[in-house]
């Protein structure tokens, strides 16, 4: 996926899950955070951060803001729905021969539905924005929902459905992603469990400038 507009500002500060506040030409400018993780490791003051102008009417900010650099130079994409939009496009290319987005299975709305041939498949999506030491985490604050969808994912599994959790790892450099159990405790459970139930796991690498985000994984098997 690729920005239609991307500018360069300064993060400053976040004074709630939704916005934040950034130096842009020189002026301060409240903006739209699309994403509402705790991004504490990332999220601070004097980092470079990118911003998109989406041109929405109505809207109480101008900006978007996707992208931020890390001190350590690397740059994270933290677009909560950009890992949708790139597995759809990803999926696009896997030679299925239907791809539902947002299908319901059970009580839940689980990302993908796949056919190809007379295999069945349901995959639920994650971004992972958070890194430690090189190790992609998930999830960065708790998540009861994300644990919902995985155990519908095992039960799916137990009928018959190829199912699958996909990890879209939202910085370069970073292959592997783990339960954040020290946050949540009770997602690393459960994703144990499903794996034990046939859930099969992921980690979708990409690479990421300011205004881009594509998976570049290659599963052979998928």
């Amino acid at each position: 996926m690729k920005y239609p507009n991307i500018v360069r500002a300064v993060f400053v500060s976040r004074p709630n899950r939704f916005i934040a506040t950034v130096r842009l030409d020189g002026r301060t400018e409240t903006v739209h955070v699309k994403n509402t993780g705790r991004c504490l490791e990332l999220l601070i003051p004097g980092s470079e951060v990118w911003l998109t102008e989406p041109g929405s009417p109505g809207r109480k900010t101008r900006y978007d803001l996707v992208a931020v650099r890390k001190p350590t130079g690397v740059l994270f994409n933290i677009d909560s729905q950009a890992p949708n939009t790139v597995v759809k496009e990803w999926l696009s290319n896997r030679n299925f021969d239907k791809v539902v987005p947002e299908y319901t299975y059970g009580n839940s709305r689980i990302d993908f539905y796949m056919e190809r041939g007379d295999d069945r498949f349901l995959m639920e999506v994650k971004g992972c924005t958070l890194e430690v030491d090189g190790i992609g985490y998930f999830p960065d604050a708790p998540t009861t929902r994300g644990v919902k969808h995985i155990n519908e994912l095992a039960a799916a599994a137990s009928k018959g459905y190829k199912a699958v959790l996909a990890f879209v790892i939202q910085m370069e450099g970073v292959f592997e992603v783990r339960p954040n159990i020290a946050t949540h405790p009770e997602f690393g459970a459960a994703l144990l469990e499903a794996q034990k139930a046939g859930v099969k796991v992921l980690f979708l690498t990409c690479h990421v400038e300011p205004d881009t985000l594509e998976i570049v994984t290659n599963y052979a098997d998928l």
